[in-house]
């Protein structure tokens, strides 16, 4: 069994592209992956990931049969092959293109063609968290709202330190609404808040919020001010916290979706208009100015770790002025559990305390982070 010169160039050649593909992929670049729960669908995103997808037919199969790749011309175990041009090479003789990792927005919204993956595939949308410490020192017992039918008279008997957790799922109905552009998504999230702690009161769930939403997310591709402009949307977006009088609470909006991303940075604006209701069906006419009338989410991936910063504010001044900020983090732990922390400071930090001013500090895991 003998190799000619040739063989040994193209061995050595093709040495530097197999170490490449039998390096472990960044988990950054795959993370999205494990929030879509049909196999075929996660193994061809995980194989969009790593690259895979690029090789060529014959290269995926001599690698998976083991059998030898025939390079240009020479020698191979002993038989003789004859010299190909350039043009006339065969795909397994073609390195495999450089794959660019897909943005946050990309992966978490299949903006551009090489990321869609079909409909019906649940991904994460928000924070998927536990958190078994959620705790304030300003907790509101007693719940008021300028209609006097949603306002509690006795003051509720609430500890201070409680659990917090969230669910959060989207998943595409819809792909290609105007030819190639156009998706159309629904999104779901539901937070609880549980007095666990409280003997008392025989541990009550305080109050859980139910937020289903559907978006019409469209690619887009403009820079501005040094940012580039990756997404557009719109949708419509019901939240309510599915309790009677006095402790009802709800609003529904329609909401603006505008994303922009650099580096390691993703940044998404949501304006919204509240769709009005009648005055005394309303159960918090004033929610939008303490809740407000947009936010902007602020992401920031760095060595694993993702932070996350939340504005909102009511766009109004004087004594209709007023906000909300919130500040996470998740950092690995173990696989795809991850270790999470949640400062929330301001009003409307759920549906029930729409108009409280209260600090919060909750520490937990998360499964799922931001998109």
């Amino acid at each position: 069994m003998r190799f000619t010169t040739t063989a040994a160039l193209a061995l050595a050649t093709s040495l530097p592209l197999m170490t490449a593909h039998a390096q472990n992929p960044d988990p950054m670049d795959i993370r999205a992956c494990t929030a879509i729960e049909t196999d075929a669908q996660r193994l061809a995103c995980y194989d969009r990931a790593t690259g895979r997808d690029n090789l060529p037919t014959a290269q995926k199969r001599n690698e998976a049969s083991g059998q030898p790749v025939v390079e240009h011309g020479g020698t191979v175990f002993g038989h003789e092959t004859p010299v190909a041009s350039t043009a006339q090479a065969s795909p397994a003789t073609q390195p495999a293109a450089e794959v660019k990792p897909l943005s946050l927005l990309d992966s978490r919204w299949e903006l551009t063609p090489e990321s869609k993956l079909g409909t019906f595939n649940l991904r994460g949308y928000k924070p998927v968290t536990l958190m078994p410490v959620f705790a304030t020192s300003n907790q509101n017992k007693q719940p008021l709202s300028p209609n006097p039918v949603d306002s509690v008279t006795t003051p509720q008997v609430l500890d201070n330190i409680e659990a917090k957790f969230q669910l959060s799922l989207k998943t595409k109905v819809w792909q290609g609404v105007f030819g190639d552009a156009g998706d159309v998504w629904a999104g779901y999230t539901q937070s609880s808040r549980w007095q666990v702690y409280n003997k008392e009161t025989s541990r009550p769930f305080r109050e859980t919020n139910y937020e289903p939403e559907a978006m019409l997310m469209f690619n887009t591709n403009y820079e501005l001010a040094g940012w580039d402009g990756r997404l557009f949307g719109i949708g419509l977006n019901h939240e309510s916290n599915g309790r009677s009088d006095p402790l009802s609470r709800s609003w529904n909006r329609v909401m603006g979706y505008a994303g922009f991303e650099r580096d390691n940075w993703t940044v998404m604006f949501r304006p919204w208009w509240r769709i009005p209701e009648s005055r005394s069906d309303d159960n918090n006419p004033d929610i939008s100015n303490y809740m407000g009338r947009a936010d902007m989410q602020i992401i920031h991936e760095w060595n694993g770790q993702e932070f996350g910063l939340m504005l909102r504010h009511s766009l109004r001044g004087g004594s209709e002025s007023h906000g909300a900020a919130q500040f996470t983090w998740a950092f690995p732990v173990a696989g795809n559990l991850r270790g999470y922390m949640e400062l929330f400071k301001g009003y409307g930090e759920s549906m029930i305390d729409y108009n409280h001013n209260a600090t919060y500090l909750g520490i937990g895991l998360s499964l799922l982070d931001w998109y």
